[in-house]
């Protein structure tokens, strides 16, 4: 059983940043895409960004040179680093994982970015 656990998530103003990270324990195979979507009142879940497993990396034009993506493909983690945060970015923010090789889709918990203004 795959399981996602998130954290870093938070309360900042304006401006500030926050670090999401995900781990990912359990039967999970080294060819697969690990991305973050996020999911705000009212609002479809988006995808934010994603990394495969060989490193390319795919953003929200809306995240686009703020938030930058990365993994440790050794510790099965995927970290968001947010930055110029914006009251827009307000949403509980998800941590997918999806194997390529059994064609499986896997979902954090969520966690809450709130952004004051």
């Amino acid at each position: 059983q795959v399981q996602l656990v998130e954290s870093g998530g938070g309360l900042v103003q304006a401006g500030g940043s926050l670090r999401l990270s995900c781990a990912a324990s359990g039967p999970v195979f080294s060819l697969n895409v690990m991305g973050w979507y996020r999911q705000a009142p009212g609002k479809q879940r988006e995808l934010v960004a994603a990394v495969t497993s060989g490193g390319i990396t795919n953003y929200a034009d809306s995240v686009k040179g703020r938030f930058t993506i990365s993994r440790d493909n050794a510790k099965n983690m995927v970290y968001l680093q947010m930055n110029s945060l914006k009251f827009a970015d307000t949403a509980v923010y998800y941590c997918n994982v999806k194997d390529l090789v059994v064609h499986s889709d896997y979902w954090g918990q969520g966690t809450q970015v709130t952004v004051s203004s």
